[in-house]
């Protein structure tokens, strides 16, 4: 008998499982809401993929790639190329994510750089306080350490 066969028997016998004992013998829970979270985080993780392999693609204001970016043509490329479509601008982007906090931010989330209420900045996440990012004229597409705590987080939905 294999674990996955083992799961109603053991459900039938303790009643209710939680989710960690359902995974432990490998059968697998549905719950409303978490597969678009599970999708929502695939689309993250391959936009955070396909940033990074544009490493050292030169900036060029309102370019949008394959070869050259501005930080918001950067994560439009990104998440459309992992099937997810957003409007062309930092501010347009940040009106279209989900907002989530500093403490819940994920890898793959975009990150918004703002003055007062003004977004004037875009990059997405890669974890331990660095994204990937287009940061302006003469430089190209980098790893780089968040240098300011004036930022938003949002996730794409």
């Amino acid at each position: 008998m294999t674990a996955l066969n083992r799961v109603p028997s053991l459900m039938a016998r303790a009643g209710t499982a939680s989710a960690l004992t359902i995974a432990a013998v490998g059968g697998s829970i549905v719950v409303p809401g978490i597969a678009s979270e599970a999708a929502a985080a695939t689309h993250a993780t391959k936009a955070l993929k396909i940033a990074a392999s544009k490493k050292g693609a030169p900036y060029r204001y309102g370019a949008t790639g394959p070869s050259r970016f501005d930080c918001s043509g950067l994560t439009l490329y990104s998440f459309k190329k992992a099937g997810k479509k957003l409007p062309r601008t930092a501010a347009q982007q940040y009106n279209r994510t989900r907002h989530v906090s500093a403490s819940s931010r994920k890898a793959g989330d975009l990150v918004f750089f703002h003055s007062g209420r003004s977004v004037y900045h875009v990059g997405i996440y890669a974890g331990k306080g660095k994204i990937w990012h287009a940061p302006k004229t003469g430089d190209v597409v980098r790893l780089q350490k968040i240098w300011t705590k004036s930022v938003w987080y949002g996730r794409v939905k």
